[in-house]
């Protein structure tokens, strides 16, 4: 192996454990930028602006279209480095609702929630929701919800649109608990989706 070799794979070394400790940095910073753990509250500030600085360093804040964006966005998720992995306890983390406002030509409107066929494919729901959460990619955040959507369609065929309807969960902290607070919803976003109608070729979107 000549030295200009292992100069390369050392380089590709380095690049990649690098794009691990920003990922698993941006998760933990983003995670104590909530506030709510052992450190004092004045260290939000501090935490909220490493958030900016790791997401700035994995291109998350470049336009959707940019390709610095595309390729690191692309490597992250072919080397699962993009899934952090951060778990604090003993507080409770927040967690995510999708509801799909399903509409009707007559101005009906019904509402559905994720189907599982069981309790492990509700863990897997949930994983989901979590990850769709963190998608700093809107094109990819906008078809993962389409596909969602589709399938509560297949069982409403003749539905005009499908409203898939994003929100945050919040749970009370321990002494909020005690004294018998309830969770929050925060609405985040919603997509809205049309179907090709009953008499037309159904087909996936």
């Amino acid at each position: 192996m000549t030295a200009r070799h292992r100069r390369i794979y050392l380089s590709c070394f380095v690049s990649h454990f690098l794009l691990i400790l920003l990922a698993a940095t941006q998760d933990l910073v983003s995670i104590l930028s909530e506030g709510e753990n052992i450190f004092p509250p004045a260290f939000v500030r501090v935490w909220r602006q490493a958030d900016i600085i790791t997401s700035t360093a994995l291109g998350n804040r470049l336009p959707d279209a940019n390709p610095v964006r595309q390729v690191l966005t692309a490597y992250l998720h072919d080397a699962g480095i993009e899934s952090g992995y951060g778990f604090f306890a003993p507080n409770v983390p927040n967690s995510y609702k999708l509801v799909f406002e399903v509409r009707y030509r007559d101005g009906r409107i019904e509402y559905e929630l994720p189907e599982v066929a069981g309790s492990a494919a509700g863990i897997r729901v949930v994983a989901l929701l979590d990850n769709i959460e963190s998608m700093r990619y809107e094109l990819l955040r906008r078809t993962t919800l389409k596909m969602l959507s589709f399938a509560i369609w297949r069982e409403h065929p003749d539905a005009t649109a499908i409203r898939a309807v994003f929100g945050r969960v919040t749970q009370p902290p321990i002494e909020g608990f005690l004294q018998g607070k309830q969770e929050t919803y925060e609405f985040t976003s919603a997509y809205e989706f049309s179907f090709p109608s009953p008499g037309e070729r159904q087909t996936a979107p």
